[in-house]
């Protein structure tokens, strides 16, 4: 057995051990500890060598072929008068950081079913390197930034296992934590007039651990000026954000968006409209701005959640967003780099299915119908002719088509029309239906479902509480060539090797998309890729 072989089935046999257990509470939003994968350092495991960063020095552990740098900071806790201000640098350290395991994940209520785990930590700007054992000192490798999903409201970096694109890809790995929810996205008259970038805290977060690779990457063998920033879910439209934004400039020189589109931005006004209900909510609204922030500022984390979270729309706050992103695209006012997009062919199955464990129902008919005219108004009607339930097996299938077409696959495919016009584009779907499922099962099949992609780039992956599933070989191959895929892109700007399928770029109408799919990934036109999600209606509605 190879040494990364041995790893994953090492890894399998110790999460496995833990999913008799994690299982009977995977639908639990109150039982889980997040500080379960920060107790993650072995204390039998071989240590790297120290690293010297900018802020002091730090060294990680050997896992197999890949050392491990977990849990470094990289600002300054946003605790106190420093919530809702943009990150700052972190004190300098004198004695060796063992960074052996995971940091706290930042505070969150909602859990998505079993992708998230809650968490009432605002100490969370962690983040953590994978790279090669064997790579040179001076190696200067493709660096991949990777923002995790979970609707800017929820997730955390510990869940993903950056060691098989590493050590299969050569290259460096870096995943990490930003604020989220109200904690990341809060908009308040006394906040905005306090004279620093306001709104998207957590956007300024992932901007500034950006800077910290560019500053300390070379330290691990990385290429500061060959950085991919990718992410799944938030984590896509996360990239999408700062692809747009003025102040990301230089940061990064590729970019990988994963299921990435979704609501848009909001508007100053609707934003700090929003904060001024969650004063309300939290008895801290006062006609002097300055005191209402402050009372705020002054409260529990715990209380705040009380109040309740939101947070799942980036604002225009006229610095680190301008403008919403298609426009930007649109415009080719943006920050130009080869971009890899795409989306997997069932999305919604995952977000139905959260909401059928959470209500314990399947979805009728009836309600299938009330859905549609109430989301879509005047033009149910419409939507209802394209999405028959004589089409479906179920209404929950139905639903789910019509939310993966309207809600991602089509707004995707219009990003990517943009962005062909100015930088080198490669668009997929991921289509395996046979997908390992680590959520509770349903009343329908998940199929290639959200966030189902994920445990082919980083193995086992399973949400915060889920139950982990291994690939079967056929899946095995599929995910070597998607770790191919994905680590040619951040080191040449092109996805193609001798290692997997051809993959062509992407020009627009007409142009090609790659289906990862068993038995191995292929071209076909994107003209059916659209047909089949609809998207001449999608694309109509949208204007």
């Amino acid at each position: 057995m190879t040494n990364k072989n041995n790893r994953y089935a090492k890894t399998w046999l110790a999460l496995a051990a833990i999913a008799l257990t994690s299982s009977l509470s995977a639908c639990s939003d109150n039982d889980h500890d997040d500080n379960t994968n920060a107790d993650s350092s072995d204390p039998g495991a071989d240590r790297t060598a120290v690293v010297e960063t900018t802020v002091g020095p730090v060294q990680g552990r050997v896992q197999d072929n890949v050392d491990e740098f977990l849990g470094i900071p990289y600002a300054t806790p946003p605790l106190a008068e420093l919530r809702w201000r943009p990150p700052q640098p972190h004190e300098p350290w004198v004695d060796t950081l063992d960074a052996v395991a995971f940091g706290n994940t930042c505070a969150q209520t909602l859990t998505l079913g079993v992708f998230a785990a809650r968490s009432d930590h605002e100490d969370c700007l962690f983040l953590n390197v994978f790279a090669p054992a064997d790579r040179p000192a001076d190696a200067g490798l493709p660096v991949m930034i990777w923002m995790h999903g979970g609707a800017i409201l929820a997730g955390g970096s510990n869940d993903y296992d950056g060691s098989k694109l590493a050590d299969d890809g050569n290259v460096i790995v870096v995943t990490i934590n930003n604020r989220m929810n109200v904690f990341g996205f809060l908009a308040l008259p006394g906040l905005d007039s306090e004279g620093h970038t306001f709104g998207n805290y957590g956007f300024m977060d992932q901007q500034f651990a950006f800077q910290w690779v560019q500053d300390n990457i070379a330290a691990f063998g990385g290429d500061p000026d060959n950085v991919t920033i990718s992410g799944e879910s938030a984590g896509g439209k996360s990239v999408w954000v700062h692809l747009a934004s003025p102040t990301a400039a230089g940061l990064f020189h590729r970019a990988i968006i994963e299921s990435g589109a979704g609501p848009g931005t909001i508007d100053l006004a609707t934003a700090e409209t929003n904060g001024e209900a969650l004063a309300q909510a939290t008895d801290c609204a006062n006609d002097d701005p300055a005191q209402t922030v402050a009372c705020l500022r002054s409260l529990s984390v715990a209380e705040i959640q009380a109040a309740g979270s939101f947070g799942g729309n980036p604002v225009i706050d006229g610095t680190l967003i301008t403008q919403p992103s298609l426009d930007a695209f649109r415009s080719g006012n943006f920050n130009r780099v080869p971009v890899m997009a795409g989306a997997t062919k069932d999305e919604n199955r995952f977000f139905v299915a959260v909401t059928e464990m959470s209500s314990g129902q399947a979805l009728s008919a009836d309600q299938y119908t009330q859905q549609i005219q109430t989301q879509h108004g005047d033009n149910a009607d419409e939507v209802l002719a394209q999405y028959p339930l004589s089409d479906y097996d179920s209404a929950s299938l139905a639903a789910s088509a019509v939310q993966t077409d309207s809600g991602i696959v089509c707004p995707g495919l219009q990003h990517d029309r943009a962005l062909a016009a100015y930088v080198p584009t490669y668009i997929f779907e991921f289509a395996d239906r046979t997908a390992p499922v680590y959520s509770p099962a349903v009343s329908f099949d998940y199929g290639a479902y959200h966030t189902g992609e994920i445990q082919y780039l980083f193995p086992l992956f399973h949400g915060a509480t889920g139950t982990p599933q291994p690939l079967n070989d056929a899946q095995q191959v599929l995910s070597d060539d998607m770790v191919s895929y994905w680590t040619r892109f951040a080191a040449a700007a092109d996805p193609n090797s001798s290692a997997a399928p051809v993959w062509p770029t992407y020009t627009g109408d007409g142009g090609k998309y790659q289906s990862l799919d068993l038995p191995e990934p292929a071209t076909d036109d994107v003209t059916q890729l659209s047909t089949s999600h609809h998207c001449d209606l999608w694309d109509a509605l949208s204007g």
